[in-house]
């Protein structure tokens, strides 16, 4: 059995936004209850991430981290085409990933206590951005 839906998350720039509860309703919908589900972001400025979600702070020092690992405006970019943010949010969404795999069991994402599923957007303004899940496996 497989079951692909897509949808539109909106940004207000930089920083995360949750999917788990999203990405929990399409393995719901699609009738699987052992299997794998695929997320993917249509994107090259925005990556998809595990992290804890219960303390928020932990996904604000990430942004720090990456603001200071990969600085808006740094002079060794050539790509600025859309501004000193551009290519710092390419390299971001490269060092993070654009898809996350994750198992299906009992009909939901097999997920840690703590994990939660999350759009990171890299551009400092907001963006609406795109997200497929894809869930493959047996129904129950």
């Amino acid at each position: 059995m497989v079951h692909s839906e897509s949808f539109t998350i909106p940004t207000r720039g930089r920083g995360t936004v949750e999917l788990t509860d999203r990405v929990q309703q399409a393995v719901a919908s699609s009738g699987v209850g052992v299997g794998l589900c695929s997320v993917f972001v249509h994107h090259t400025s925005a990556s998809l991430i595990i992290c804890e979600n219960a303390d928020p702070s932990v996904r604000s020092d990430l942004e720090r981290y990456f603001a200071r690992l990969v600085p808006d405006g740094d002079p060794l970019f050539r790509h600025t085409l859309e501004g000193p943010d551009d290519m710092p949010a390419h390299v971001r969404s490269i060092l993070t990933q654009a898809s996350l795999s994750v198992p299906v069991s009992g009909g939901r994402c097999d997920l840690g206590t703590w994990q939660g599923l999350f759009l990171w957007e890299h551009r400092a303004d907001g963006h609406r951005r795109r997200i497929t899940v894809t869930v493959v496996g047996d129904a129950p």
